[in-house]
């Protein structure tokens, strides 16, 4: 389904840019919910540097923009994105129902919480990232497009290792909890790609 819709949407200029546009959302909300995660002082190199390189995947993506059309997509307005109220329903509900799950299983509170669902929910977002983004990269090859993702595909690889590393040390059974986590994400992010399906004129 995934592959179908991207295609779709890859042959439109005006959907192409909105679905660059909505992929730059997304690495801005995630950069900042990164951010939001923090402690006041205890920041470690990791987590500055995940924070650091999703904001370099938002810029790097609207920037792919202008490879389509430089006067598209100038903001993230609701008008200017794929499924606006599905794109930001996924990424807050993804984080509300890890922090219920975190915190009925291991009774965390305030910022023991947050940094959980930071690991799980940024893993679950690897895992979905490791998926799209070489399927969205195989389409663009085919259709000849200037616009490229390919070095935003090495980064994410890097960061899922790394979530890896930080969530055997959060807990030893961590894949037990992690597996939870990625159905909960797999269910919102049907919904989406529904969403995003249901924007195509050839489905309207």
């Amino acid at each position: 389904m995934l592959d179908i819709v991207l295609k779709s949407i890859v042959e439109d200029n005006d959907l192409h840019a909105k679905w660059l546009n909505t992929l730059s959302y997304m690495e801005n909300a995630g950069a900042k919910k990164i951010s939001a995660s923090e402690h006041k002082e205890n920041v470690n190199l990791i987590i500055l540097k995940h924070a650091a390189e999703e904001h370099r995947h938002a810029y790097y993506l609207k920037k792919q923009i202008s490879k389509i059309d430089e006067s598209l997509c100038k903001t993230y307005k609701n008008a200017e994105l794929l499924s606006p109220n599905q794109t930001k329903y996924y990424l807050h509900a993804l984080d509300i129902a890890v922090c219920r799950y975190l915190k009925a299983k291991f009774n965390l509170s305030g910022y023991d919480l947050k940094f959980g669902a930071y690991l799980f929910v940024t893993y679950a977002i690897e895992v979905r990232a490791d998926e799209l983004y070489p399927i969205y990269q195989s389409i663009l090859d085919d259709a000849k497009s200037k616009v490229n993702v390919k070095s935003i595909i090495l980064e994410e690889e890097g960061h899922l290792a790394e979530m890896i590393n930080q969530l055997v040390q959060f807990s030893p059974d961590w894949e037990k909890y992690a597996g939870e986590v990625i159905r909960i994400e797999n269910d919102l992010f049907e919904d989406w790609v529904e969403a995003l399906k249901a924007e195509l004129p050839v489905y309207k």
